[in-house]
């Protein structure tokens, strides 16, 4: 990284991008207008400031992206940052956006006859594998964990497996294939994260972003 060079937030698509573009105004940042686009294919975008560029990727990708420096600061959940544990990140700012938990959930039925305090070994389809082997093994569960991005919900329905790990916002998604939340793994909220080594390279100007972004948690 080049200290003369624009600066990479990178910013979540889907459902937090939404809740994060009024921070972004209280932030004082203002994208071109194709970021309004849904339309636009485009990845990249131009700010109001001409030090600062915006690239719109997946979730998970966030973290990724700024960790090997590709971008200097972005917006991930605690959920991403739990799944893979980046050294490389700094997450200064909690900014109280995109609510949820991380829990465990079951069958309707399976949960009337099951007790999790008996389990030794489950097996479970999950987003988050690493997160999810690790809460288990710290009480003595083995977790075969099944690696899926989406449609967890018809793993149990299907036979792939009893149990899933996945975010809960109002469990109606839950509710709706006949599973119950049965255990929480994490509460989750979206953090401002910085690379570290930009962060040392080029201090003033991220401990800038940082406090505008902490100013804008606040004021929401």
């Amino acid at each position: 990284m080049t200290t003369n060079e624009t600066l990479v937030l990178a910013l979540p698509k889907g459902r937090i991008l939404k809740e994060v573009k009024p921070l972004l105004q209280h932030a004082g940042i203002e994208p071109e207008p194709a970021f309004e686009d849904e339309s636009a294919r485009q990845l990249r975008f131009t700010t109001n400031h001409p030090g600062l560029d915006i690239i719109r990727v997946r979730s998970f990708d966030v973290a990724t992206f700024v960790a090997f420096g590709a971008a200097h600061l972005g917006v991930a959940g605690r959920d991403v940052l739990l799944e893979f544990d980046y050294p490389e990140l700094y997450a200064p700012v909690d900014l109280k956006i995109g609510h949820c938990r991380l829990a465990v959930a079951e069958p309707r039925d399976l949960m009337r006859e099951d007790d999790p305090s008996r389990w030794s070994h489950i097996r479970v389809a999950t987003k988050y594998p690493d997160v999810t082997r690790r809460h288990f093994a710290a009480r003595g569960v083995q977790a075969e964990c099944i690696k899926l991005n989406g449609a967890m919900e018809l793993a149990p329905q299907l036979g792939l497996c009893q149990r899933i790990v996945d975010l809960v916002s109002s469990g109606a998604t839950l509710a709706a294939n006949d599973l119950v939340e049965i255990e929480q793994i994490a509460e989750i909220t979206s953090r401002l994260i910085v690379n570290r080594a930009a962060l040392k390279t080029r201090p003033r100007e991220l401990d800038t972003w940082i406090e505008r972004f902490r100013e804008a948690a606040h004021a929401a």
